[in-house]
Parts: structure tokens; C-alpha cells; sequence
């Protein structure tokens, strides 16, 4: 080989080393966030699915994990553990959390209404709340429990004296077994489960808390305080907020193909197309910002109308301290807005 035929390969060489180099740098600058769900993969997260299939994350400089819960997992022990980043909690097991020790602070307020609902069958003989007097009742726990009981103690209902509560499996079962006169559910997920399963709407009567003033926000983002004196941190959220809101504003927009995403995401091969698009379609119900430059605020004062809820449990309120502004932040949404 000529000299000159040397030189030109060490200058290709080079380029390719750099170029690798380069490559490898590229890769690497993309910051890593971990999410972590409150469930299986359903379109109750469509926004963050739609966000990570559609390459919103990635555009944003973002390689996000995205892990999905289950019965057994608790987003609390996960990130107190430092296994994700942020997760998707409900404000009362949120805050519960927070007064225990695990100071969680919330980032985002995607879900602005409650879909939590007590579903009874006419034929329990509960036609009003103070029908539920005297029956069985099937309630979530885990740190679902907390709006249910501010509710008894609002009717003045003691657990085991006045009604028995049934610790509910995540199904409908109790319902369709005639264990419990009500059982609860969600309008986007388990109420359908209960009219799939052959019970017909007519035969069925529902209360949502938030038509019986106990709703507190659920699905939100929340965030362990000492990062956010973080400012790369703050940066990182800013710019997961930004492109999961998009995410939603498409979801809810664009429910079918929210539907086919989600489906791609379940492992267990359970979810079909019709009923995630039916529950994205309900899930859009309870986001009343999607599609306006407020998707994702939380709103100060439905944040501490939840508080007085929680804080409204007679002897054993689901929180005794006010934590005040501590418990929630616009900074994070602020710079996201930016």
C-alpha cells in the first residue's frame, strides 16, 4: 500500500472512531427517567405509553422506562427506595405517605376528577347512601381505602359497627357473587368489568365521590422532595411533563389509537382493543384540561379541598397535619410550560 494510500485510510479510520465516538456520546446525554406506575398497563396511562411510542420522550433528550404496578406493587415503596424517579399515586395514599416518613411532593395533576365510584345492585335494596347502613360493602385497600372511610365518617358509618367492609380484591367478584351489596370501582375500568360480566346498567346504581363530596385527586405525579433542589433534575421533569402531556393531548384525542398502543404494551396478552378504547374514552372524561396549556396543573384549591378531606376523618383522619404548600409544587409544570 502507497503512502499516500496509508494516509487517506488513517484519515477514514478517524472519522469512524470519531463518528463511533460521537455516537456513543449522543446515546449517553439522553437523561434517564423511571417511572413508575400505579397498575397494569391500561389506558388509565395512555398519555405516558402514547408519549414513549410516538418518540415525544426521545425528542425530548429522554430515555424513560416506563415499569407498570400491580396488586403487589407499591409506587411509594418503589421510589422511597429509589427504584424510579417519579411515580403515579393517588393524593391520599400520596400524603399518608408523606406524614409516615416518604416525603412525596406532586409534580402534575394530570387527572383533574375523580372516577371513583361505589357500584351496588338495585336488588341489595341501596337506592340512596343511607341505604348503605347495615350492608357489606366492598372496598380496595393499599391506600385506597382513605376517600371511602372519610365517606362513612361523613355519613357517621363506623366500620364493623354500622356497615362491614369487605377487603376487595382487584375484581369485581363480591358483586357478581352476592358477597357485598357494593363494591367499588372505577367508571373507566371495573364498573364495565361488572356489565360485561352480564349485569345489566339498569340493574345498577352508583355513587361517585365526587357527586358525594369526599373525592380527592387521583392520578398524579409525585416526586421525592430532596431532588427537586436538584436543578438538573427540575430540567429533567420539566421536559417529562412536556412531552407526557402531549402524550395525553393525543390519547385523548385519539382514543383508538391510544387503545392499540396501550394493548401493545400488556405483556399478559389480557387487554383487547374495545375495552381500552372504551376506557380511554372514560378516562378522557376525568381530564378536563386536555388540549388547553393547563393539562397537568394542579389547581391550589382542589388541592386543598383533598386535604380537608383527608383531614376529615373524625378519630382517624388519613392525615393529622396540614402539610400545607410543602406537599405540592408548580415549578416543575412552570418550567415544563416554558
Amino acid at each position: 500500500m502507497s503512502p499516500l494510500s496509508m494516509f487517506r485510510k488513517s484519515l477514514v479510520l478517524a472519522a469512524l472512531s470519531s463518528a463511533a465516538l460521537f455516537g456513543s456520546l449522543g446515546a449517553q446525554a439522553a437523561d434517564k427517567v423511571t417511572l413508575q406506575l400505579k397498575w397494569v398497563p391500561q389506558a388509565q396511562f395512555a398519555g405516558y405509553y402514547v408519549a414513549q411510542a410516538k418518540g415525544y420522550y426521545k425528542e425530548a433528550g429522554l430515555d424513560v422506562t416506563i415499569k407498570p404496578g400491580g396488586p403487589d406493587i407499591s409506587p411509594v415503596q418503589v421510589i422511597a427506595g429509589k427504584s424510579a424517579d417519579v411515580v403515579v399515586n393517588w393524593m391520599p395514599d400520596a400524603l399518608a405517605a408523606r406524614e409516615a416518613g416518604v416525603p412525596l411532593v406532586n409534580i402534575a395533576q394530570v387527572f383533574d376528577k375523580s372516577g371513583l365510584m361505589l357500584t351496588c345492585k338495585k336488588a341489595s335494596g341501596v337506592s340512596s347512601p343511607k341505604d348503605l347502613k347495615g350492608k357489606t360493602l366492598g372496598v380496595w385497600y393499599g391506600g385506597n381505602e382513605y376517600p371511602f372511610l372519610n365517606w362513612m365518617n361523613k355519613l357517621g358509618y363506623k366500620p364493623g359497627k354500622d356497615i362491614t367492609v369487605l377487603k376487595q380484591g382487584f375484581n369485581v367478584d363480591p358483586l357478581l357473587q352476592n358477597q357485598a351489596a357494593c363494591i367499588s370501582t372505577m367508571i373507566y375500568n371495573e364498573y364495565w368489568q361488572v356489565v360485561d360480566a352480564g349485569v345489566k346498567e339498569s340493574d345498577l346504581v352508583t355513587f361517585f365521590y365526587q357527586d358525594q363530596g369526599v373525592a380527592s385527586l387521583e392520578d398524579g405525579l409525585y416526586v421525592l422532595e430532596s431532588n427537586l433542589r436538584d436543578k438538573a433534575f427540575v430540567a429533567k421533569m420539566a421536559k417529562f411533563l412536556k412531552a407526557s402531556f402531549k402524550g395525553w393531548n393525543d390519547a385523548v384525542k385519539n382514543p383508538e389509537e391510544a387503545a392499540k398502543i396501550v394493548v401493545a404494551q400488556d405483556a399478559s396478552g389480557s387487554a383487547t382493543l374495545a375495552v381500552q378504547k372504551r376506557q380511554m374514552e372514560n378516562v378522557a372524561k376525568l381530564i378536563s384540561n386536555a388540549g388547553t396549556a393547563k393539562i397537568g396543573y394542579l389547581d391550589p384549591a382542589a388541592y386543598e379541598r383533598t386535604v380537608k378531606v383527608l383531614m376529615s376523618g373524625g378519630s382517624d383522619p388519613v392525615i393529622k397535619k396540614d402539610p400545607g404548600k410543602a406537599a405540592m409544587t408548580h415549578m416543575v409544570w412552570d418550567a415544563a410550560a416554558k
